[in-house]
């Protein structure tokens, strides 16, 4: 039997589910002081759509974070705050680059807290916005529903629920990642090698959920209500925030800030993956280097998740161990097994480059809809004047702030070459 390193995961705060907390995401705080906050997060659909999200927030009392006592309510805190800094950001005929000191004040001193940005995160959109009925099966997305929504509508609810369904499953292969670098530190090729055959099958199932967002979300819907809404304040100058947004904290003191928007790239799951296979992404033509945005994206993760992807980075020793054991001559079955997983890891890639070419290339290369048909503001039309090139696609931008079709197939690419 080989021991797995030793490393707490709760030290990480990593539970049986993986990145998603230990127990189920507070649907609301309970406390009444933080009624505002809440009345606000429940209706944000529909002031969103009345127009009436500023005017609402601006009336918002200046609340203190004193009476948030547990980590859920913090976590709570954040998430419902993300939402409401977004609305107010975008929720207008044009960007607002001002919050208000009821917003800004304690939305920066609850990300202290947490180790995040003021700004919606995947964090605070995905591992801590999910409900489920008690002991139901959440890596099944058709058990899953979100607590808040900028939209209101079931394909942003599905959007959502696919990723906490991808990280639900995750908890089992950080386990098993943590045993294949156990076996390669005792030697055990044997051992090894059916730990990545195991690994390659989970990734499969992975693949097959991320398919499954193509069954209820509209990509017109996504495209064209949502994603605005994601969009962050940083390179955003052609959408009408040149130095980002100034974060009032009230009494004279403030700064401008710029944050990249919600992302998947956020997630820490991800990157483990790269880590335990010792992919390394080499630079791009986009605005930074593929290894350079990922890095930067876990500015953008929980403080403890971003702590375990350094330790794990550390003592990940897969790769080097597959290649002192196999030649190019004669390819073991430990090699067969390691390039397969690299593989998996690589059509993963190619599900997610397929489904933003459907979601936001293909939508955004049509242009604006008619008059009347869906809400276009700025943040969508940065998309589409950003500066088309020769393919067609590489002029757009993710929410994350990467050129996105470069980008993915540079992860894509670089991932297939580490099964050679």
């Amino acid at each position: 039997m080989i021991d797995s390193p030793n490393i707490n995961l709760d030290e990480y705060a990593i539970s049986e589910n993986g990145f998603l907390p230990s127990s189920l995401p507070l649907a609301m705080l309970t406390n009444n002081y933080y009624e505002p906050w809440e009345n606000i997060a429940q209706h944000l659909p529909a002031l969103l759509q009345s127009g009436h999200i500023r005017s609402m927030v601006d009336k918002l009392p200046l609340l203190t974070t004193e009476n948030l006592r547990t980590e859920p309510e913090w976590r709570r805190a954040y998430s419902i705050l993300g939402f409401i800094t977004h609305a107010y950001i975008w929720g207008g005929q044009l960007p607002e680059d001002s919050l208000p000191t009821c917003l800004s004040k304690p939305f920066i001193e609850i990300s202290n807290h947490l180790g995040l940005p003021p700004c919606a995160t995947y964090a605070g959109l995905a591992l801590w916005n999910y409900t489920t009925a008690a002991d139901t099966d959440i890596t099944d997305p058709d058990n899953v529903s979100t607590l808040t929504s900028f939209t209101g509508t079931s394909d942003e609810e599905w959007f959502i629920v696919i990723s906490v369904a991808i990280e639900a499953k995750g908890g089992k292969l950080l386990q098993l990642m943590l045993d294949a670098i156990a076996a390669a530190t005792a030697k055990d090729t044997e051992l090894l090698t059916g730990l990545l055959c195991k690994f390659t099958d989970r990734l499969q199932d992975f693949n097959n959920t991320l398919k499954r967002l193509n069954d209820r979300c509209n990509p017109k819907v996504f495209f064209y209500q949502l994603r605005p809404l994601l969009a962050g304040s940083k390179n955003m100058s052609i959408a009408g925030l040149p130095n980002g947004v100034f974060y009032n904290e009230g009494n004279g003191v403030g700064e401008w800030r710029q944050y990249s928007g919600g992302s998947n790239g956020q997630s820490s799951l991800i990157q483990t993956f790269d880590l335990f296979l010792g992919v390394v992404h080499s630079a791009t033509g986009g605005r930074s280097s593929p290894t350079e945005y990922l890095v930067d994206m876990r500015n953008y993760m929980p403080g403890p998740h971003r702590n375990f992807l350094e330790t794990f980075a550390d003592i990940s020793n897969v790769r080097s161990y597959v290649m002192s054991e196999s030649s190019e001559a004669e390819p073991s079955t430990l090699k067969e097994a390691y390039s397969a997983a690299c593989l998996m890891l690589a059509e993963f890639r190619t599900t997610h480059m397929q489904i933003v070419t459907r979601y936001i290339v293909v939508p955004a290369n049509r242009g604006r809809p008619k008059e009347g048909s869906e809400t276009v503001n700025l943040a969508t039309a940065s998309a589409q004047i950003e500066g088309l090139n020769e393919d067609g696609a590489s002029g757009l931008y993710g929410t994350g702030g990467t050129s996105l079709i470069p980008f993915l197939r540079q992860t894509r690419d670089t991932t297939k070459d580490a099964a050679r």
